[in-house]
């Protein structure tokens, strides 16, 4: 488990739980969080790098979008995930995994 203190509002904010999920240039983390309730909830947050300004002169910054699940809301929020999951699966069937920086390069050609 890992454990990290960030500042919030000025409070500090416990995460309980930590996932990091790289995709190209996205990066989604899920962590469970602890409210002032002593209640946990799952904090999911999208970053992507974007890029701006010119090629000489690239400047990087980065665009998060955040969604708080809680407890209560899991069930439905699983059930629907896993509906729209096998939706596209049976649409387009299951997607080829994305290689990750360093992973070695499969050449399988065919001539």
């Amino acid at each position: 488990m890992e454990t990290d203190k960030k500042t919030t509002d000025g409070r500090e904010a416990d995460i309980l739980f930590s996932r990091t999920v790289k995709a190209g240039q996205r990066i989604y983390y899920i962590d469970v969080k602890r409210n002032r309730k002593d209640e946990m909830y799952l904090s999911i947050t999208e970053s992507k790098k974007m890029f701006s300004g010119s090629a000489e002169m690239p400047q990087v910054s980065y665009e998060k979008h955040k969604i708080f699940l809680f407890r209560e809301d899991f069930g439905k929020f699983n059930d629907a995930l896993c509906e729209a999951f096998n939706f596209v699966e049976g649409e387009q069937g299951e997607a080829e995994p994305r290689p990750e920086p360093g992973d070695p390069i499969n050449l399988d050609l065919e001539f």
